[in-house]
């Protein structure tokens, strides 16, 4: 065997390995967004929301697999707008970097992490089977589409729109669907008052919400360092280095700029607002974790983790109900990090920026109103008052999450 050869499958295997092993880090997301939304969602709904997490993951999951991967990566037209409808992920390319399978298994992680922005938003409120509908609709359809736009080297792309990593494509796409469920779906009973009160409703907890943040943190190197694609040469080994240190940083960054505005606005360390802010900037560096020196990625990052903390206040003002933030981490954040891109990366420019944000939101918000409005008209979303008021553990699952704490009637 030719030494040729011998490296250029050594290569083979090492990119994929790294392919697997970073997607395996992002799967361990998942297990972040359900502490963390179990933390901050009331006791009486927690089995509920770990229900939703656990079932829209294996929804992503098989739905991805049948269509959805097809749709954003399988014979489309390079700068398309229309997709080619096809079944499962086609046949190995000839000269690949690394296998096929690893690079779905990478690629589904990523859509599990959109539609787990969702379950938050709407959390507490929401019936379970609408969800897991509007779950399988987004994962094995909407997500695809504007995915192709981007990724999939669609009409995004050759406008020259950058998304490294997913700020827009997949966290702000998983923040645009929310919005429109929360805004069919109302606010929680009891959140705001007639003369415009806004009244607090603290999770059950927060050491699980800290758990959550910690493991979404570490998952994270896997969702922006493997999105590198390669670490089998110098120059890329090298860069995944760079996104590592970047990534850390504008967590770091965001955490310590939420805790100081917290501090400065209301006299309080406030612990979902620290959280959400290392959550802010890392969904801010997402959109280009390699570019930026270490010191404008803590830029970055902290700027995302005053912008929360602003912008979660500023949707409660205005009575849009979303239980963890995740509107404002994932949508508002999102936004921010595809717009700074152009400040560190010379190939990217405002006005592409800026059009694909336009489009994404516009598609993924437009498409999912449609889609939950159907699902209203139909089944309906919102469970019943009494069910809210008693806990939707009960009611969808039967199983109370913390049994020896409920009062047995």
């Amino acid at each position: 065997m030719e030494l040729s050869t011998t490296v250029s499958e050594l290569r083979y295997a090492l990119d994929t390995f790294f392919f697997l092993m970073s997607g395996a880090l992002v799967m361990w997301m998942a297990a972040g967004f359900a502490m963390l939304e179990a933390g901050l969602v009331r006791s009486k709904n927690t089995t509920e929301i770990l229900t939703k997490n656990i079932c829209l993951y294996a929804i992503a999951c098989t739905t991805y697999l049948v269509v959805g991967y097809n749709i954003m990566y399988v014979d489309n037209g390079s700068g398309g707008f229309l997709p080619s409808i096809g079944t499962l992920i086609g046949t190995q390319a000839e000269g690949a970097d690394h296998s096929l399978e690893s690079d779905f298994f990478f690629q589904v992680v990523f859509v599990a992490t959109a539609m787990s922005v969702v379950s938050g938003a709407v959390a507490e409120r929401m019936k379970l089977w609408s969800f897991l509908i509007f779950s399988a609709i987004l994962t094995a359809f909407i997500y695809p589409m504007e995915g192709y736009w981007t990724w999939g080297g669609g009409f995004l792309s050759e406008a020259g729109f950058s998304d490294f990593a997913g700020s827009g494509i997949v966290h702000m796409a998983g923040a645009s669907a929310a919005l429109a469920g929360v805004l069919l779906l109302g606010a929680r009973k009891g959140k705001y008052g007639k003369k415009g009160q806004i009244y607090p409703i603290p999770g059950s907890n927060m050491p699980l919400a800290t758990l959550g943040t910690f493991i979404l943190w570490f998952g994270w190197f896997g969702f922006n360092g493997g999105s590198q694609l390669m670490v089998s040469d110098f120059e890329n080994a090298t860069a995944v280095g760079q996104i590592f240190l970047n990534t850390n940083a504008a967590a770091a960054a965001g955490a310590i700029t939420a805790l100081f505005v917290c501090k400065s606005t209301w006299g309080k360390a406030d612990l979902t607002m620290v959280l959400n802010g290392a959550l802010a900037g890392l969904v801010a560096i997402t959109a280009d974790p390699l570019s930026p020196s270490p010191l404008a990625a803590v830029s970055v990052g902290a700027v995302a983790g005053a912008l929360v903390v602003f912008s979660i206040v500023g949707f409660d003002k205005i009575k849009i109900d979303d239980p963890v933030g995740a509107i404002s981490v994932h949508g508002v954040c999102g936004f921010f990090g595809l717009m700074v891109v152009p400040l560190s990366n010379s190939d990217a420019t405002f006005g592409a920026q800026l059009l694909g944000a336009v489009v994404i939101f516009a598609w993924v918000f437009g498409a999912s109103l449609a889609v939950w409005a159907v699902l209203k008209a139909t089944v309906g979303i919102r469970v019943t008052e009494e069910e809210e008021l008693e806990g939707m553990d009960v009611h969808d699952c039967g199983i109370d999450a913390y049994p020896e704490f409920v009062s047995v009637k």
